[in-house]
């Protein structure tokens, strides 16, 4: 299994078939993929939404991606960049860094090398954050992808495990159906679904009794 911490991935890639290909590779290790494919739409999603990384094609039609990269950097955005190019040589790769991209990746590449390089990324985006979640007697561990409550394991589909970590994260606090919309699903999901709803019925359901996750009316859901 390849399942690490889940993340919000942007990948910016003109060639649709390589960045179709990418994203579902990403999105079996559970994490929430958007995809773009020119400079100008990746910069509109990158002021909509936080993302933790972005794979980010370097020849880029509308706008280019260097022009993309200098925007993030110049924004202060936590958001991390992995610059792909077909461009291979030493100077490509200087210029690549030296705009501001925290890694770079030649074509052709493996994809796993890849995924592994978004993780390492993300890693570094989400520092501060604890590597085991703990709470009420959940113990969440984000890199093995492993839930326990009470010492039992308990199997958790992607979707039920990116909740349950944002929720985790929260530390008590309440999270909306919005938030939880954002972190765990892609731009696609639709706003008035009961994703969420359902994933949190799965989820009470799995970690068995007393309840531990609840509903503050109107707010969100939290951790007891």
């Amino acid at each position: 299994m390849r399942h690490h911490g889940a993340m919000r991935i942007l990948v910016v890639e003109d060639e649709q078939l390589l960045a179709d290909a990418v994203a579902k590779w990403l999105r079996g290790d559970a994490h929430a993929v958007d995809v773009v494919h020119d400079g100008a739409a990746a910069l509109e999603l990158l002021g909509l939404h936080d993302y933790d990384v972005i794979v980010l094609d370097r020849d880029l039609p509308v706008v280019h991606g260097d022009e993309v990269c200098r925007a993030i950097v110049d924004s202060d955005s936590t958001v991390r960049v992995l610059m792909l190019t077909a461009a291979a040589q030493i100077e490509d790769r200087v210029a690549g860094l030296t705009l501001g991209a925290d890694d770079y990746l030649t074509k052709p590449f493996a994809f796993p090398e890849l995924a592994a390089r978004v993780v390492t990324l993300g890693r570094r985006t989400r520092a501060t954050a604890p590597p085991i979640l703990r709470r009420a007697g959940i113990r969440l561990d984000p890199h093995r992808r492993e839930v326990y409550r009470d010492g039992r394991y308990v199997p958790l589909s992607r979707k039920e495990f990116a909740v349950l970590a944002e929720l985790l994260r929260a530390d008590g606090a309440a999270v909306s159906a919005e938030q939880l919309l954002e972190k765990a699903w892609d731009e696609h999901a639709d706003p008035f679904t009961n994703a969420v709803r359902i994933a949190i019925l799965k989820l009470r359901r799995k970690l068995g009794e007393p309840p531990v996750v609840l509903t503050d009316p109107g707010v969100g859901y939290r951790i007891a």
